[in-house]
């Protein structure tokens, strides 16, 4: 393998980062994007660790690449990656991935103040709102999102004997709420969520095996969602998202925020038209909505939307050469 450069453009969504490989990205195979990203699983996967992993990236990175879409109805195709894998869906990512290319000339789409996304997980659209040259806000109507399982009993080492609802927003996330045992979000540290979620993640997974009904490539609880109350005013409640091996989400999270409302709903907490104000761990804000009722394989479901903005700070041009002894990339166990 010869050195390979990525063009790059480096922001965030609410704080966390979003990197997007606008240069240098594999031509690749599938008839959809979720085969397509199979096959970037399958062939190229090294790029995702070079650019995620340490010593270009770090723990919470996340990114994204923009194709050419497969679907008549789409301006532009995306597969997501970040250091926990090449994900389904990925909302922050989406919001901030639309700022940067509308910014940036990237993405010019058929209609102004619309852009539609051909995803792994399916169609998805964001409408922003652009003033002058810059894009001040995006809200992402994403796939739509179902609660798959409720009062799943796991014993969490750490923790003990614990009840989480499984929900799905684009990823499948295990969903925690205040109970004997767990006193909310504002009784854990950073460090506590990191050291809790593994082992609660894994306990999971091995009590209960789900597959999205329409999508068997996407499968297994991928996150955990530690839900508290909220410190914001304005905001309806907060939570810390954990991913990948080490990572928090810094944002409220697009995916996760989805699931969140999608199980309120079926637990009767939240309507059709409803809005979800979900604040992050640092205290930034996503704008979520009940937009619809839906069905994904028979189950119930909602269309939720997640209206947030995203910053660029960087151009980056990343060069990965197998002269270098960590061209692979690499994370610190």
């Amino acid at each position: 393998m010869g050195p390979h450069s990525f063009f790059c453009l480096d922001g965030h969504t609410c704080g966390n980062p979003v990197r997007l490989v606008a240069g240098g990205a594999p031509l690749l195979t599938g008839a959809t994007m979720s085969e397509r990203r199979a096959d970037f699983i399958a062939r190229f996967d090294w790029i995702r660790r070079a650019l995620m992993f340490e010593p270009r990236g770090h723990d919470v990175m996340s990114g994204a690449i923009l194709y050419p879409p497969l679907r008549a109805d789409c301006d532009a195709a995306i597969l997501f990656i970040e250091v926990s894998g090449a994900l389904p869906m990925c909302g922050h990512g989406t919001i901030g991935t639309v700022t940067m290319a509308l910014e940036h000339g990237l993405i010019t789409p058929a209609r102004e103040g619309e852009v539609a996304l051909d995803a792994p997980a399916g169609r998805v659209v964001a409408h922003y709102r652009r003033e002058g040259r810059f894009i001040e806000e995006v809200r992402l109507h994403n796939v739509p999102a179902f609660l798959a399982a409720a009062d799943l009993r796991v014993t969490c080492p750490g923790l003990g004997d614990i009840t989480v609802d499984i929900a799905y927003g684009g990823n499948f996330y295990a969903i925690v709420e205040k109970q004997p045992g767990y006193d909310g979000l504002e009784s854990l540290s950073a460090d506590a969520i990191l050291r809790l979620s593994p082992g609660l993640r894994d306990a999971v997974n091995r009590a209960i095996a789900v597959t999205h009904p329409e999508d068997a490539t996407i499968r297994g609880v991928s996150h955990i969602l530690w839900a508290g109350a909220p410190r914001d005013p304005k905001a309806t409640a907060r939570n810390a998202v954990f991913y990948g091996a080490r990572a928090i989400d810094r944002s409220p999270c697009g995916t996760g925020t989805s699931a969140r409302m999608a199980q309120l709903v079926a637990r009767g907490r939240l309507r059709v038209g409803d809005e979800f104000i979900h604040e992050s761990i640092i205290g930034s804000l996503f704008e979520g909505r009940v937009e619809s009722a839906a069905t994904v394989g028979g189950k119930p479901a909602i269309r939720p939307s997640i209206a947030g903005w995203a910053r660029l700070h960087g151009l980056n041009t990343i060069l990965v050469d197998p002269r270098d002894p960590f061209w692979a990339g690499f994370q610190v166990e």
